[in-house]
């Protein structure tokens, strides 16, 4: 089996499922007892958001553990837009974001606040010139990813937040959760307010994830109740899975640079393997430093994504289409066509995305059992495309 889906979710670290496992047998209190018990949970919290800051040098009272990035993206937005919106209701954000992030700006449309959508240029870079030009008197908040999801882009998120420190009653959120532990990131030193993460992402477990706030931004609580989490996250905290979080954090940030000069040494084999494809089109840039060392994407024009996806499933190699959160839509994909993709290709579009654990060798079997499923497909499409031609 090859799982080449880790945009999607990751395995845990075995040593993770260790953790995991010992705390919720022998750490089970409640974190807001003040017995015993429920000081060992407290401490175990504590201890696991030092770890969480550590990794972002950042301070332990600004992490917020949250259910996953979903949550967070919510917290973060919609916290900002109710806790400022007597400063204005202006917010942008970009024409690619992930549905947790896009569905959030559209539900506060409804509610009467307004939105820019930024536009990102033919590789997936927002366009910064267009983002500035949207800045007006009634911003409150610039919500741009980190690392697009799909196409795998990275956003110029220090140069962002550089320029908006002229802006200082304009708040910065970044959605982190496909760019943290993949790629240096450095959310104080960027000039970033609030950045989202999701555990399952780094090979953590899933159903827990953290928002990061800078001192000083206020948020409205989406969720209301005991008052954990500062007031801003009411529930019991799930320990066991905070503490996974954290270890699964720092295992993957450990020896970061070596990580990714080992993804960037797979994904330039892949590139080079489909590139020489022909039926298939490379989407966003296969320049290394504009992409995340971990995905690859690329489009098969007229030929349904979910098609190929179960094609290579039959050779068990596990890929995906578009967004893991939206995968099941056979809509074209809103981050192609946002990309100036014709809409062909934006049903065909297809993610690989990897660890470091990939070695070369295992791309070069991704690359012949692709090369042998296009070779089986593309009669069909072409058969396709001449009865279409005929009933003209």
């Amino acid at each position: 089996m090859l799982y080449w889906d880790y945009a999607a979710t990751s395995p845990l670290y075995e040593e993770v499922i260790d953790t995991i496992a010992e705390v919720m047998k022998l750490h089970y209190g409640n974190p807001s007892s003040i017995h015993r018990l429920g000081v060992q949970a407290e401490k175990l919290l504590h201890s696991s958001k030092e770890v969480i800051a550590g990794s972002l040098g950042v301070l332990p009272s600004q992490i917020i553990c949250t259910s996953g990035g979903t949550e967070s993206n919510n917290l973060a937005i919609k916290g900002v837009a109710y806790s400022y919106r007597n400063r204005g209701k202006h917010l942008i954000t970009t024409q690619i974001e992930h549905p947790s992030v896009k569905e959030v700006f559209l539900q506060l449309e409804r509610e009467g606040f307004r939105v820019t959508y930024v536009p990102v240029n033919h590789k997936g870079c927002v366009e910064l010139e267009a983002l500035k030009a949207a800045i007006c008197d009634d911003t409150i908040l610039v919500s741009v990813m980190f690392v697009n999801n799909e196409v795998g882009t990275i956003q110029p998120i220090q140069e962002i937040g550089h320029w908006l420190a002229n802006y200082p009653k304009v708040l910065f959120h970044v959605d982190a959760v496909q760019g943290i532990a993949k790629l240096p990131f450095h959310p104080k030193e960027w000039g970033v307010d609030l950045c989202s993460a999701s555990a399952h992402k780094f090979r953590g477990p899933k159903g827990v994830g953290f928002l990061y706030r800078r001192e000083g931004v206020q948020l409205t609580p989406q969720l209301v109740g005991g008052g954990q989490e500062y007031g801003l996250r009411s529930g019991t905290e799930n320990v066991p899975l905070i503490v996974g979080m954290a270890k699964a954090l720092r295992l993957s940030m450990e020896h970061l640079q070596a990580k990714m000069e080992q993804k960037y040494r797979v994904r330039h084999l892949l590139v080079e393997g489909i590139s020489k494809i022909p039926e298939l089109t490379l989407t966003g840039s296969d320049l290394a430093e504009e992409m995340a060392p971990h995905i690859v994407h690329f489009a098969f024009a007229g030929m349904k994504a979910e098609v190929v996806v179960h094609a290579l499933e039959q050779r068990h190699i596990y890929i995906s289409t578009k967004s893991a959160c939206a995968s099941d839509e056979s809509d074209p994909s809103s981050v192609m066509l946002a990309l100036g993709c014709s809409r062909e290709q934006a049903v065909s579009g297809l993610r690989v995305s990897f660890s470091e654990e990939h070695q070369e060798k295992e791309a070069e079997q991704f690359l012949a059992a692709l090369r042998e499923v296009v070779k089986e497909l593309a009669p069909l499409l072409k058969q396709a495309s001449e009865r279409r031609g005929k009933r003209r």
